[in-house]
């Protein structure tokens, strides 16, 4: 695969699921970017803003094996991983894999679920693979999480863990529709479309292309100066006053990947600054810990991150 063919795939993708997605550009794209950087998505919204319906669209048009787990506090680790089960038959134990053994995973409502219920997610996620009875057992690839949750609703739920919030890729956040974009959801509705019915969609790659399409990305060329300045922007972090915890240096690996994977999507071979920039939010965003004065004041991550954006000088590279 070359870099011409990795955009008309990335194209050919994003048009795809816009047959059956009306707006939640930004959402649609990350989950994209995110899959083919070998990362994890959260996705935080209220509910009814078609977050369902996008990482179904994606799995339709990537060709990727899809399975959903409704997280509920009563969940338990071996429901999602599997567990082994034994035959009377055989005489043996016989390991019956669980929906983690999947190309794309969306954790419904992960916070839901207590924390050594989330953690069982962890190994997967990291290692792509799952051990268990002392056995590990390779997971299909390409493997994205597409985890979600509620952010009004904090009556029975659990906070992620900062480990697990970590190896989330992107944290991608949902809001209301314009009222355009509104009216154009409901005429749709109201022609009869239905968003439990993707039969009208189509695979416009596979499972293979989408692991070309990583092996392509990784190869993406940066810049001495565009890897400082990435730096720079996740350590500034970790100094700003208003921040109680900055991002750790996966964070930085993190913003390489995806920006290498937007500068492939435009059809280069290199990576610009303008390829860190629309990335920076939601790679830091849950990776960052604000400090409490800064949470009483209405400070939010969000700002915070768009300040120090403005505050890192932007490299000039060398034509």
């Amino acid at each position: 695969m070359d870099v011409t063919l990795f955009q008309q795939t990335f194209d050919r993708t994003r048009q795809q699921m816009a047959r059956v997605v009306v707006g939640q550009q930004e959402l649609v794209d990350g989950l994209i970017v995110a899959a083919v950087a070998r990362g994890h998505v959260l996705v935080e919204g209220a509910p009814g803003l078609g977050k369902t319906l996008v990482a179904r669209a994606f799995a339709v048009a990537s060709g990727c094996a899809f399975k959903r787990i409704q997280f509920t506090p009563d969940l338990m680790p071996s429901d999602i991983t599997g567990s082994s089960v034994y035959s009377r038959e055989t005489g043996a134990f016989t390991f019956m894999p669980g929906p983690i053994f999947a190309q794309l995973l969306l954790a419904d409502e992960i916070n839901r679920a207590p924390a050594k219920t989330q953690s069982a997610l962890l190994e997967a996620m990291q290692d792509h693979q799952v051990t268990v009875d002392g056995t590990s057992r390779p997971l299909p690839g390409p493997f994205v999480v597409v985890a979600t949750q509620n952010p009004v609703e904090s009556q029975g739920t659990y906070p992620l863990p900062e480990a697990q919030l970590d190896r989330f890729l992107f944290k991608l956040t949902v809001g209301d529709p314009p009222a355009e974009v509104e009216r154009t959801i409901v005429r749709h509705h109201a022609d009869g479309f239905d968003p439990t019915d993707l039969s009208a969609l189509q695979a416009v790659t596979s499972p293979q292309e989408i692991l070309a399409m990583q092996r392509l990305a990784a190869s993406v060329r940066v810049d001495d100066a565009v890897i400082a300045y990435l730096v720079e922007l996740v350590r500034r972090t970790r100094d700003d006053k208003a921040i109680e915890l900055g991002a750790s240096p996966r964070a930085s690996v993190a913003l390489l990947k995806a920006a290498q994977v937007l500068a492939a999507s435009e059809g280069r071979t290199f990576v610009t600054p303008d390829d860190v920039k629309p990335m920076i939010a939601a790679v830091l965003r849950h990776r960052v810990l604000l400090h409490p004065d800064a949470q009483l004041q209405g400070i939010s991550a969000d700002e915070r991150i768009a300040e120090i954006v403005r505050a890192v000088p932007v490299p000039r590279l060398a034509a």
